[in-house]
């Protein structure tokens, strides 16, 4: 795969084709990639969407779900973080699994990552109709359709991802900052407040922790952190990749952890021990305004859905940008057609990616629509639970290729991060894909077949892929030897 080195930014009047001209080098610091990975996580819609469910089928033990999540992720990051200072590709988990896994497991990886990116963002185009309406409903009292919302939503996020990756990065620290910002104005009440019968750490003692329901906040809590991963996607546009996307990576992973924990633990303090599931139980989607309106004012719970919006829509911000990343690297790869990797003169954006995918996101929209699906329990979960799958196996894919990888290269990394965590990693992302799929219908709400039919998608997609694979080494052997390849030395300056 060839990279061209980054040029000076171009002006309107530019002649220089867009074939020609690179992604905008050195224009992410670990900051603004972090922003990026956590504002796909969307902690603001996990929280008041998601985190009450939890509490409500693993009591008030929760909180340690997440934190347990998360330190799993961690070891994860270790492997993985170290194989991303010797791997300089732009196909973050493909490129990685190519080279530790093989071009046939690589190829077939980069078909499930471009299912698995597309299947988390589009799906929430349906999350992004149903909030606003019932944001709209809530403070004005008007009905709304979802459809048209949904379709305002892809030509907003079509024109951030056409724009320049500086311009993505200063919004999203904006609606980031907005969202944690209303969580932690909760918070700050809650503990100003001494919460409903005062503070309790029950909730991190082993009685409440080591029960039943756990299993299921451990599907909840691992399906919070999908797409942390997506920081080596940034890589061709970081200051100082080797140093700055192994620290994004842990400080998402650390501040998604920490607080969600956090913030679930005074969302159980908001009602106490002894009431918070009866709460959660009555009314989980209102959780959280409830709590919000007591313990810091009714103000609050209206900015509240507002910013739920908005956090909907930092999600897919993000995500449409690590799939136009996506579409460019495969490309380029020769896998994706040619016209695919055109990257825009002055903004520097892979525009033609991120138009063919609001393309495809339009398409799903309206055909789900059409059908007379609903937005949130068919169009949201439907698309996106393959999605969380798909990239929850890819994950465990990546994490078997680290120490596959460094045994074939000469390196200077200890055993601990070339072979003992990224296997213990494994081994934890095998139990969490088996804890998601196991309680698939808590996530869908869907009949058997259904559920069946979505997990089935993900090992379908990777045959097609390993079938692509055979066809391309056959038909077309020069896109096959050259998949995945180290881009020169200049594409990291």
């Amino acid at each position: 795969m060839t990279v061209t080195p980054s040029a000076p930014s171009a002006g309107p009047a530019e002649t220089t084709t867009a074939a020609a001209t690179s992604l905008r080098s050195g224009s992410l610091g670990t900051t603004d990639i972090a922003f990026f990975v956590v504002s796909a996580a969307a902690p603001l819609t996990v929280m008041a969407g998601v985190a009450p469910l939890a509490i409500l089928m693993g009591g008030i033990g929760a909180p340690v779900g997440y934190l347990l999540a998360g330190l799993t992720l961690a070891v994860f990051a270790v492997g993985f973080t170290t194989m991303s200072r010797h791997v300089r590709s732009a196909g973050a988990f493909y490129a990685y699994i190519t080279r530790g896994l093989g071009r046939r497991v690589g190829i077939g990886a980069a078909l499930l990552a471009l299912i698995g990116y597309n299947g988390m963002e589009i799906g929430v185009y349906g999350l992004l109709g149903t909030a606003t309406r019932d944001t709209v409903h809530s403070l004005f009292g008007a009905n709304i359709p979802w459809l048209p919302v949904s379709l305002v939503g892809l030509l907003v996020i079509g024109y951030g991802g056409y724009r320049s990756i500086d311009f993505g990065a200063k919004v999203l620290g904006v609606l980031l900052v907005a969202e944690t910002g209303i969580l932690v104005l909760l918070a700050g009440g809650v503990l100003i407040k001494g919460g409903a019968h005062g503070l309790s750490l029950a909730a991190f003692s082993p009685g409440n922790v080591f029960v039943p329901g756990m299993v299921a906040v451990l599907a909840f809590a691992f399906a919070a952190f999908t797409g942390f991963e997506s920081t080596v996607i940034y890589r061709r546009e970081a200051r100082d990749p080797s140093r700055t996307v192994p620290r994004a990576t842990y400080l998402a992973i650390g501040f998604l952890g920490l607080f969600y924990a956090f913030i679930v633990w005074i969302a159980i303090q908001a009602f106490g021990d002894a009431q918070v599931i009866a709460a959660a139980g009555a009314d989980p989607a209102g959780l959280f305004f409830s709590a919000i309106t007591t313990f810091v004012g009714p103000w609050a719970a209206d900015l509240m859905r507002v910013l739920i919006v908005t956090s909907v829509l930092a999600s897919l911000l993000a995500f449409h940008n690590a799939i136009n990343r996506y579409g460019l690297a495969l490309a380029e790869e020769g896998i994706l057609p040619k016209a695919v990797a055109r990257i825009h003169p002055r903004h520097r954006s892979p525009y033609v990616a991120g138009l063919a995918q609001t393309v495809l996101g339009a398409i799903v929209v309206v055909a789900f629509a059409a059908a007379g699906a609903d937005p949130y329990m068919q169009l949201l979960l439907w698309v996106n639970t393959p999605g969380m799958l798909a990239l929850m196996l890819l994950q465990l894919l990546a994490a078997l290729a680290v120490p596959f990888y460094f045994r074939r290269i000469i390196h200077g990394e200890g055993a601990l991060r070339t072979v003992v965590a990224p296997v213990a990693a494994a081994v934890l992302l095998t139990g969490a894909i088996w804890l998601v799929v196991s309680h698939l219908d808590q996530f869908t709400g869907a009949s058997t077949a259904v559920n069946t039919l979505l997990a089935a998608i993900v090992p379908a997609v990777l045959a097609i892929g390993l079938v692509l694979a055979w066809w391309l080494r056959r038909a077309r052997p020069a896109v096959y030897a050259n998949f995945a390849a180290e881009p020169p030395a200049e594409a990291d300056a």
